[in-house]
C-alpha cells in the first residue's frame, strides 16, 4: 500500500483513533472469551479441555491465517480484509453461541473467529499504519493503538461480566455479534487514501520470506513471540478459573482480567515511547525476564486477593508490551512493503505457543487436577525468551549492507 498525500483530514490523531478503535472492538471482544468457560461449560456438561481446546484452536488458526491475511492486505489493500474480517467474526460470534457440541464449538469459536481475528487485529492495522505514519513516530503509533487494544480488554471484560450476569452468557455473545460488525465502516476510514501496492516494483512476497528466513534475529523474534502467546493465553483463559478453585470468589478473576486491561494501556504506550529511546530488543528481554519472576512471586506468597490483584497489575504492564516492539524490529529491518506478511509471521508463532498454552492448561489440569505444572513451564520459558532477544541486530537490512566490512 501506498500513502495518500498527507491532507488536513487525514491528521495522524484521525488515523490513531480509526486504527485504536478497530483494534479495541477486536481485542476487546476476544479478551472476555475466558468468562464463557465456567457458564457454557456447566450449561453444556463439557469438560474444561473442551472448551479450552475451541480457543486453542482460535489461536491457532489465528496465527496460521495471519501471514495469508497481512499479505493480502500488503497486495490489495488491508479494506478488504477488514470489511471480510469483520463479517467473518460477527458470524463466528453467532455460531459460538449456538454451539451445543464439542465440535460446533471448535468450528465457530475456534476456526471462524480465528480466521477473523487474523484480518482485523495487529498485522493487518500495523500493516496500514506503516504506510500513514512517518519512521521516526511508528513505534511510538504502533505502542498507542497496542494500548487501544489493551483499553479494550480493560472496558470489555466488566460489561461482559455484567452482561452474562444480567442476560446469560447467549444474548451476550449475540451482543458482542453486532458489534464485531463496527470494524467495517471503521475500517473504510482507516484506509481511505491508501491503495495497493500489487503493481509497484521491487522485491516480491517470496524474496522477502526468503530474505527473512535467512536473518536470524528474525528468527529469534519468532521464538520470543510464541512464549508471549503461550503465558498470556494461557493466564487469560485459565486465571479466573485458577482463583475460583483456589477459593477465591468470581468477582476477583473478573476485576484481574480487568486489571490486567488497565494495566496493559499503559504498558503497551510506554513500551512503544521506550523504543523510540532504548534498543528495543534489551527491552524485550527485560519484559520476559520479569513475567517469570512476578510469576514465581505469585505462586510463592499466600494467595490472597491482594496478592491477586498486585500480579494482574504486573502482568497487565507486560502483557503487550511486546507487541510495537516486535513490530517496531520487524519493520525496521525489513522495511514496511511486507510488514503485514513478516509480522504476521512473527504473530503465527505467537499463535502455536497460544494453542499450546490454552490447551496444556486444561489437559494438564484435567490429568494432575493442578495448574502447577503448566504455571512452571510459563517460568522457564520466559526466561529462555530473555535470553534469546539479547543477540538480536536491529539495523536495517540496507544499513548493513552499506556498512563498511
Amino acid at each position: 500500500m501506498t500513502a495518500a498525500p498527507a491532507t488536513p483530514q487525514r491528521s495522524l490523531a484521525g488515523v490513531l483513533a480509526f486504527a485504536a478503535l478497530i483494534v479495541c472492538v477486536a481485542m476487546g471482544i476476544r479478551h472476555t472469551f475466558g468468562l464463557f468457560l465456567t457458564p457454557m461449560s456447566q450449561e453444556h456438561q463439557w469438560s474444561r479441555e473442551v472448551f479450552s481446546f475451541a480457543l486453542a484452536l482460535q489461536n491457532l488458526l489465528w496465527g496460521a491465517t495471519q501471514p495469508f491475511a497481512g499479505f493480502l492486505a500488503d497486495r490489495f489493500g488491508a479494506r478488504r480484509v477488514l470489511w471480510g474480517a469483520s463479517a467473518l467474526y460477527a458470524l463466528g460470534l453467532l455460531g459460538m453461541a449456538w454451539a451445543s457440541t464439542g465440535t460446533g464449538l471448535a468450528a465457530t469459536a475456534g476456526l471462524m473467529i480465528g480466521a477473523a481475528q487474523s484480518g482485523c487485529t495487529y498485522s493487518v492495522v500495523f500493516a496500514a499504519l506503516g504506510n500513514l505514519v512517518p519512521a521516526e513516530r511508528r513505534g511510538w503509533a504502533m505502542g498507542v493503538v497496542a494500548a487501544a487494544g489493551s483499553f479494550g480488554q480493560f472496558l470489555m471484560i466488566p460489561v461482559a461480566s455484567n452482561l452474562i450476569g444480567g442476560m446469560g452468557w447467549f444474548g451476550t455473545l449475540l451482543i458482542f455479534s453486532a458489534a464485531a460488525l463496527l470494524i467495517m465502516p471503521l475500517g473504510s476510514a482507516l484506509t481511505r487514501g491508501l491503495t495497493a501496492a500489487a503493481a509497484s516494483r521491487g522485491q516480491t512476497g517470496r524474496e522477502a520470506l526468503h530474505e527473512a528466513a535467512r536473518e536470524k534475529g528474525y528468527l529469534l523474534l519468532n521464538l520470543g513471540y510464541f512464549v508471549c502467546g503461550f503465558q498470556v493465553v494461557f493466564i487469560g483463559v485459565h486465571f479466573p478459573t485458577y482463583l475460583l478453585d483456589k477459593g477465591l470468589g468470581p468477582d476477583v478473576g473478573m476485576t484481574c482480567l480487568a486489571l490486567i486491561g488497565l494495566f496493559n494501556v499503559f504498558g503497551s504506550y510506554g513500551a512503544g515511547q521506550l523504543g523510540n529511546r532504548f534498543p528495543k530488543r534489551l527491552l524485550l528481554s527485560a519484559i520476559y525476564g520479569i513475567r517469570s519472576i512476578a510469576i514465581a512471586l505469585f505462586l510463592w506468597l499466600p494467595l490472597t486477593p491482594a496478592s491477586a490483584y498486585l500480579f494482574a497489575a504486573t502482568m497487565g504492564l507486560l502483557w503487550l508490551s511486546t507487541v510495537p516492539l516486535t513490530n517496531a524490529i520487524v519493520a525496521q529491518v525489513f522495511g514496511v512493503r511486507f510488514l503485514g506478511m513478516l509480522s504476521g509471521l512473527v504473530f503465527f508463532s505467537h499463535q502455536v505457543g497460544s494453542f499450546l498454552g490454552v490447551w496444556l492448561g486444561g489437559r494438564l489440569f484435567d490429568a494432575t487436577g493442578s495448574y502447577d505444572t503448566i504455571w512452571g513451564i510459563c517460568i522457564l520459558l520466559g526466561v529462555v525468551a530473555a535470553l534469546c532477544h539479547l543477540p538480536i541486530d536491529e539495523r536495517s537490512l540496507e544499513a548493513r549492507r552499506l556498512a563498511p566490512a
